[in-house]
Order: C-alpha cells, then sequence, then structure tokens
C-alpha cells in the first residue's frame, strides 16, 4: 500500500509543476484535467504526509524508550501510545481514499419524482420532495433546472423531472433513489387517521453526448398541445414533446417551456441520461456482487426512507438511522442522513476490499 502512496506522491509533485507551464495554462482544455487529477490526489497526499509525521513521532518515541532514560521514560510512553492511535485513525483514512471512486460522482444529476401508492396525498408528498431538494440544492450552491411538471389540481405532482447542476452532485444524491414513504393525516381526511402514501425518486447521473450516441433513426418524436392544472399554463400551440426511444420503448415528455426547440433538448437530456442508466444497471447486474455490497444507491423498488409526521421523525431503512428532525430535513438538511450513508458505503467498500486482499494473499 505505501509504495503505491509514494506513487501518488510523485504524479501529486510532478502534476504541480505541469501547472505551473505556461504552456500548460495556456491550455484550458489539459489544464482543467491535470487541475482535477491534482485536487484528486491533494487529499491523499496530505493525509500520506500526515501519516509520515506521526511514524517518525513513533520511531522517536520508540528509540526513547529503549534509550533506558528514567526521566524520558512515561512521556516517551505517552507519546508512543498517542502515535499508535493516531497511525491507526490514518491508515483507516488512507484506505478509504485508496477506494475507487465512483467515475460519475462529479456528475449533475437529473431527478425524477413520480407519486407512487396514495393517490393525491402521494401526488402532494411528491412537490414536498421536490421542495426539499431544491432546498438542499440551495444550500449547496447548487443549481436547479425545471425539466418537466404534471400538477395536480391541489398542488401535488404527479410526476417532476429536474436537474441539480454543482460540484459533486451524484456524489451526495445518488443515494437517495428509491421509494419514499410518508405517514401523515392528509388534510382531505375528517377522521384524523393517519394515512401511508409512497413517492418514487431516481437520481440519474447526467450523460454527455460523446458519452453517450443516440441514433437519429431510433427516436419517434411526437409534438402535442401542453396540459396541466389550472390551464393558465396551457399552451394553445403544440409546444409540448415527447421522445419514444424505440428500441428500449424508453419513452420521455417535456412540456415546461413554451418554445418546441427548448422542450425537445430537455427531453434529449432525461433520456441520454434513462439510457445510460439503463446501461449501468446491465453492467452492474453483470457483477452482482458489487451492487450487493453496496449501501443502496440506485434500486427504484427499494423502501429506502419513511417520513413520519405525527412524531415528527424520518427513518432511513438501509442504515437503521431514525433523527427526530423531520421539519429540519423536509427544508432541506439532508447531510445529516446523507453523511451516515456514504460512511456506511464506504465501510462496506473497506471491507470487501480488506477480504479481497486476504484472499489474494
Amino acid at each position: 500500500m505505501f509504495e503505491n502512496l509514494q506513487i501518488f506522491q510523485k504524479r501529486y509533485e510532478e502534476l504541480g509543476q505541469k501547472l505551473c507551464l505556461p504552456e500548460i495554462a495556456g491550455d484550458q482544455t489539459k489544464f482543467a484535467a491535470l487541475m482535477k487529477e491534482y485536487k484528486d490526489l491533494e487529499p491523499l497526499v496530505s493525509t500520506y504526509g500526515e501519516y509520515e509525521k506521526v511514524q517518525k513521532k513513533l520511531s522517536e518515541a520508540q528509540e526513547l524508550l529503549e534509550s533506558g532514560d528514567r526521566e524520558l521514560h512515561d512521556l516517551a510512553l505517552t507519546d508512543r501510545e498517542e502515535a499508535q492511535e493516531e497511525i491507526k485513525h490514518l491508515t483507516e483514512k488512507i484506505n478509504i481514499l485508496l477506494l475507487p471512486k465512483d467515475p460519475n460522482d462529479e456528475k449533475n444529476v437529473i431527478v425524477e419524482i413520480r407519486g407512487g401508492a396514495g393517490g393525491e396525498e402521494a401526488a402532494l408528498f411528491s412537490a414536498v420532495l421536490y421542495r426539499m431538494y431544491t432546498m438542499y440544492a440551495q444550500s449547496r450552491n447548487w443549481q436547479t433546472e425545471l425539466l418537466n411538471l404534471n400538477e395536480t389540481e391541489l398542488g401535488g405532482c404527479k410526476e417532476v423531472t429536474f436537474q441539480i447542476s454543482g460540484a459533486g452532485a451524484y456524489s451526495r444524491l445518488k443515494y437517495e433513489s428509491g421509494v419514499h414513504r410518508v405517514q401523515r393525516v392528509p388534510e382531505t381526511e375528517t377522521q384524523g387517521r393517519i394515512h401511508t402514501s409512497t413517492a418514487t425518486v431516481a437520481v440519474l447521473p447526467e450523460a454527455d453526448e460523446v458519452e453517450l450516441v443516440i441514433d437519429p433513426k431510433d427516436l419517434q418524436i411526437d409534438t402535442f398541445r401542453s396540459s396541466g392544472a389550472g390551464g393558465q399554463h396551457i399552451n394553445k400551440t403544440s409546444s409540448a414533446i415527447r421522445i419514444t426511444h424505440l428500441p428500449t420503448g424508453t419513452v420521455v415528455e417535456c412540456q415546461d417551456e413554451r418554445s418546441q426547440y427548448k422542450n425537445k433538448d430537455k427531453a434529449m437530456r432525461v433520456l441520454r441520461s434513462r439510457l445510460f442508466e439503463m446501461e449501468q444497471r446491465k453492467h452492474d447486474e453483470a457483477i452482482a456482487e458489487n451492487r450487493r455490497s453496496q449501501v443502496g444507491t440506485g434500486d427504484r423498488s427499494e423502501r429506502i426512507r419513511t417520513y413520519n409526521y405525527p412524531q415528527s421523525r424520518v427513518t432511513d431503512h438501509r442504515i437503521g438511522l431514525t433523527l427526530y428532525k423531520l421539519e429540519d430535513v423536509l427544508n432541506g438538511s439532508l447531510d445529516q442522513l446523507i453523511d451516515p450513508l456514504i460512511a456506511a458505503d464506504r465501510t462496506l467498500q473497506l471491507e470487501k476490499s480488506m477480504r479481497s486482499s486476504e484472499h489474494e494473499n
């Protein structure tokens, strides 16, 4: 492991020198690529530097203990114990930093929320989730763009599709895919009974045109008039777009814009990301062990979380985490759920990596 770390350190220093060269600084594409690699290596190289300092401290403490100096014995013993504890912590941190990264982690995401079981109440809950994610994006200075919205008369969302753009968006939001369940008393309930409804969330990494080439011959593109609640948003012209990908039967609609061209552009972005995700799923199924060793990051049929209004409780079923901070969470304070999910996922990956190493040895 530490031989590899020295290689990373050498590469980091090499990149630092290259980034100072005028010919690199003048080439924006090359500069951006090298800077990304440099920043990706920085946490690992920095932690390795700390590790080497602590190793030196441990060696010095050990030498003092072996010297037989009684006056410094207790101090050296304390230093050794502290150094050993620090080394243990830094070794764990390095192991995590060495884990292979998800190549999609830095991508923007397209989020699709659909009302599930529960009719109008499910649609209203979908609108609550949409608000929660937009507020979370705002807290991280990410940008959101509405791609498609199918509203109900009461202000719910039968379906809403939107894009979140920002550094590391997929790395954090990928854990949100799955079935979200709500338990509350609907406004329309006269008896005060608690109803259970669901909404499905799908988080797709945005696919670039280069990553996924779609043959225009495989597309059926239809136009129609926009529809929605109230009537004030309904277009008199056929500006809404429906794109069908014939080989897979995937259908995408977009009617949020009054421009047919803009709707088509948005629909193509969603279609590209859906097809990209389908390809990823095929790959994941081919290596099922990898799918099993993840903390739910993609299965739309998996019930991942329950939002209980009467108890102000949020429970993430994948890691058994319960918080009595429902209002905070619904107002976009999602890091208190996402951080533990990331930690649990890394632990599972680390255990898998260690098992593989033991098997090889």
